[in-house]
């Protein structure tokens, strides 16, 4: 349906739609809403709202099996009175949420896709909705939230309250998955030191277990926020948990504490790089070769470990 839609077949879509009335079963089926929803949106966009709001009223009456009181009001009168487009489409979507056999799965699946296109406002009333209907919002909704919020731009305080309010007001529990959406989004807005909290928050909630993913885009948003020391930190936590870091996280890690002269920290990480079988790359070794020169007066010390890692490229 969305295919046929984007490619501006309304003709075809429309007959999609209704040839999906037969199958549906006698309750109708809330999930199709998604496709409903699709094919009205792609009219309005055309430019055809009356032949979306009769398409409507059969969807409500064959498609959803909505029953006649809760139909009423769905008229072109209605939907003219509103000056624009999106307040249509608004309007359109509530009429399907309430047109629907109230059920979890169809509140989940609206506003699953709703989230997924960033049409926050119109997924968050169907989450009001599901919940004035007594149901629990779903994990996946929470996590859909969440997820939307930080593509806006909006980790930092928005997706955090989702996790420190509503999750909790809901009693339903994160899990690795929403934590590494939520500190996925904190890094891509430097935050990472706040990400970096829920590294410790996991440790304390029995069962939810940080896996290399989250370590790995931890190390990334505080290196790139030049954060090495805490990056340091967070690599040994990693290697305590038998995850092992790759060439190229090593090699920003060290070629980073070779910026602000932490030589001890350096000499560290090179022998763990090292004793994983990974070598500096062209870039480490140019940082290397600076520290190294510029911190050290004793030769010595400077010729012994250029030789050390000389002898571990071959």
């Amino acid at each position: 349906m969305r295919g046929l839609c984007e490619d501006g077949r309304l003709n075809e879509a429309t007959h999609l739609l209704y040839s999906m009335f037969w199958r549906i079963s006698q309750k109708g089926s809330g999930e199709d809403i998604i496709v409903y929803r699709t094919l009205l949106e792609a009219m309005c966009d055309s430019g055809q709202v009356e032949e979306a709001v009769e398409i409507l009223g059969k969807v409500l009456r064959k498609g959803l099996k909505t029953p006649k009181q809760r139909r009423q009001g769905v008229s072109v009168r209605q939907f003219r009175e509103i000056e624009n487009l999106e307040g249509i489409k608004g309007l359109i979507n509530l009429a399907l949420i309430k047109g629907v056999v109230p059920s979890l799965s169809s509140y989940s699946a609206t506003s699953l896709d709703l989230y997924s296109q960033g049409k926050i406002d119109d997924a968050d009333r169907v989450f009001d909705e599901s919940r004035q209907r007594g149901f629990c919002p779903s994990l996946s909704m929470y996590e859909a939230k969440i997820e939307a919020l930080c593509r806006e731009g909006r980790a930092g305080i928005a997706a955090v309250k989702v996790i420190e309010e509503e999750m909790v007001e809901g009693n339903c529990v994160p899990t690795v998955q929403t934590y590494k959406i939520l500190v996925k989004g904190l890094c891509g807005e430097g935050k990472s030191m706040v990400g970096l909290r829920y590294l410790g928050k996991m440790d304390n909630q029995v069962g939810c277990v940080a896996d290399k993913e989250l370590y790995n885009i931890l190390v990334e948003g505080l290196c790139f926020e030049r954060r090495f020391i805490e990056a340091s930190k967070v690599f040994e936590k990693m290697l305590n948990k038998r995850y092992w870091p790759s060439a190229a996280s090593y090699n920003r890690l060290v070629e980073g504490l070779c910026v602000v002269g932490r030589r001890y920290e350096v000499v560290l990480w090179l022998e763990e790089m090292t004793s994983q079988g990974e070598l500096p790359n062209v870039s480490l070794w140019n940082s290397l070769v600076k520290l190294m020169c510029s911190e050290s007066t004793d030769t010595n010390d400077v010729v012994k470990m250029l030789q050390h890692l000389t002898d571990s490229s071959y």
